[in-house]
């Protein structure tokens, strides 16, 4: 019998033509970066030679525009792990703090939102809880994009909030924490066996306001891996074998990134630890009072903007993470 073609295999044929398709943006790009560098040359020729000031402002105007875009094909050539270009999926929990964890929980989710709607990326919800009276104790959503896991895996850890807590009348500062935990989304058929006896199948009743796709019948998953305590969950198919599928999907990524750790101990920029929910392991500071302030303990990177952050401003620490990565500087969330 003939061995099937490469394009006889849809998954294979599919990522090749997302590569393909990568590999000419970036050419794009590329080509766009080098017409403004020397659109930029001729304009400050032409400034020194007719010393006219009233080019300045459109000078700089141009390098300010140059600047940003160098900046954002320079963060591409950063992203070489295996599954760097793959989508995200990220999974937020509320941690210490209770109400005013679960509120920080959904402002992360909107931060997270915000910045992907800014990259043209897509969000879609996989898994989700309300809190027991405001805000989110749990969600997981898929960030779709290319290179969406490449940026997001810098996010992975605990995150802290301090502010003057809306839900306390006696307008006390409170701390709350997050946890983010973030995966790619391995596409391929991954060999990884799962024995039926090492796992148990749960399904449950759809809840949250996950969006219109997301039914309120008893059709979500939940997986939970024994061996290794894993447990992966999806209520957004549109039905319980998709989400059966789905939520599969996600516990033989899990499996084979674990493995792969095991194998080779190369896995610090692709699944990382998350480290306990609480004092003392976080990666990341939102202070709204007595002053704003939003710090990276890993990189340093810091800004005062702390409402532009939450509201979708992360690059600043994106980039730093994977620039301290490039060179090979260690960070306090990888293990």
């Amino acid at each position: 019998m003939e061995e099937p073609g490469f394009w006889d295999d849809p998954n294979k044929a599919q990522q090749m033509t997302r590569e393909l398709s990568g590999l000419k943006d970036d050419i794009a790009a590329y080509k766009k970066i080098e017409t403004a560098f020397e659109d930029l040359k001729v304009l400050l020729d032409m400034g020194y030679e007719d010393e006219d000031e009233s080019l300045i402002p459109e000078i700089q105007r141009e390098m300010d525009s140059f600047e940003e875009e160098y900046n954002a094909l320079y963060m591409k050539t950063l992203l070489s792990g295996e599954f760097d270009k793959d989508n995200a999926i990220v999974k937020l929990n509320a941690g210490a703090g209770g109400t005013e964890s679960c509120d920080f929980n959904e402002m992360l989710y909107r931060m997270y939102t915000r910045w992907a709607e800014r990259h043209g990326f897509s969000i879609e919800v996989l898994d989700y809880l309300d809190g027991d009276e405001a805000g989110i104790k749990s969600i997981t959503f898929q960030v779709n994009g290319e290179n969406a896991y490449g940026f997001l895996k810098s996010e992975r850890g605990v995150h802290r909030l301090v502010r003057i807590s809306p839900f306390n009348a006696a307008g006390k500062r409170q701390t709350s924490f997050v946890s983010c935990d973030v995966m790619p989304d391995i596409e391929e058929n991954l060999d990884v066996e799962v024995k039926d006896e090492d796992i148990r199948v749960d399904t449950y009743r759809s809840s949250g306001a996950g969006g219109q796709h997301i039914n309120k019948t008893s059709s979500a998953i939940r997986i939970t891996h024994f061996p290794t305590g894993i447990v992966v969950q999806c209520q957004n198919e549109r039905s319980q074998h998709m989400n059966k599928d789905k939520a599969m999907q996600m516990l033989k990524a899990k499996l084979y990134l674990l493995k792969k750790q095991e194998n080779e101990d190369y896995l610090s920029d692709i699944r990382g630890e998350v480290t306990e929910n609480g004092f003392g392991s976080q990666i990341r500071s939102y202070v709204l009072q007595p002053y704003t302030l939003v710090k990276d303990h890993r990189t340093g990177a810091e800004s005062s903007n702390a409402l532009g952050v939450l509201d979708g401003n992360i690059d600043l620490y994106i980039n730093a993470y994977l620039k301290s990565i490039a060179k090979g500087l260690p960070n306090k969330g990888d293990k």
